[in-house]
């Protein structure tokens, strides 16, 4: 297949972004008096809850055996989002090996290209705006984000709206993702995916991506991935 649009992932995908995720939550909690603190073991277990608050909420619910609802989430996560902000905006969080080769030879070529993430439009737009200098908007035809949505990934939701908002047939579009939930929500909106693991999704399944590869270096180009793409 050779794709129209490239829909990527945010989180993992595009940058490493979790370990400044995870301080944020910590820092947060903090902030809140609770004594919470969330090491990278316990982290990569609720990284397959899709989404902060649902998270918050997975986490009260059947590691600490409390009711959410005793839990400020709606605010802690606010106080989250603003931490990651101010983390992300120090510049520290670059964008993975082959990324930025990749979009700027597929804009160059023509390819559309758009996002489908779990994570809230200021989030996207701050990453974007730290690791290249330029506004999401500048850089992404469409931006369907987990805020505007109903069901986050594993629900195939965040691509549908992607889908929407290009235009296009699930067949005409290739889906870039890391984590086994984003692959499910790709595959459950019929578009193909290739899966390119990060540090906190290495050990999950993904058997059923089109392709999986190691590292976005051996897809920095539009050729380089067309060449991954067609059978041999």
């Amino acid at each position: 297949m050779i794709p129209r649009a490239l829909i990527f992932d945010v989180d993992g995908t595009l940058a490493e972004t979790e370990e400044a995720h995870r301080h944020a939550f910590n820092d947060s909690f903090g902030a809140f008096g609770l004594t919470w603190h969330w090491d990278r073991d316990l982290y990569r277990v609720l990284l397959k809850t899709t989404g902060g608050k649902e998270r918050m909420r997975e986490y009260a619910a059947n590691h600490l055996h409390i009711d959410p609802a005793e839990i400020p989430v709606v605010e802690i996560h606010k106080h989250k989002t603003a931490r990651y902000g101010e983390l992300i905006a120090k510049g520290n969080v670059p964008l993975r090996p082959g990324i930025a080769e990749l979009l700027v030879d597929a804009a160059r070529q023509g390819l559309r290209l758009a996002i489908a993430t779990t994570t809230n439009l200021p989030n996207v737009d701050r990453l974007i705006r730290a690791t290249t200098g330029h506004p999401a908007a500048d850089m992404f035809e469409v931006i369907a984000a987990g805020d505007m949505v109903g069901a986050k990934k594993p629900a195939p939701d965040v691509y549908n709206l992607a889908l929407e908002g290009l235009g296009l047939l699930p067949s005409d579009c290739l889906a870039i993702e890391d984590s086994r939930n984003g692959l499910k929500a790709a595959r459950a909106a019929g578009i193909p995916c290739l899966v390119c693991p990060s540090a906190y999704t290495d050990q999950d399944d993904f058997s059923a991506a089109t392709v999986k590869i190691s590292d976005f270096r051996q897809v920095a180009s539009v050729k380089m991935l067309t060449r991954l793409l067609l059978p041999a």
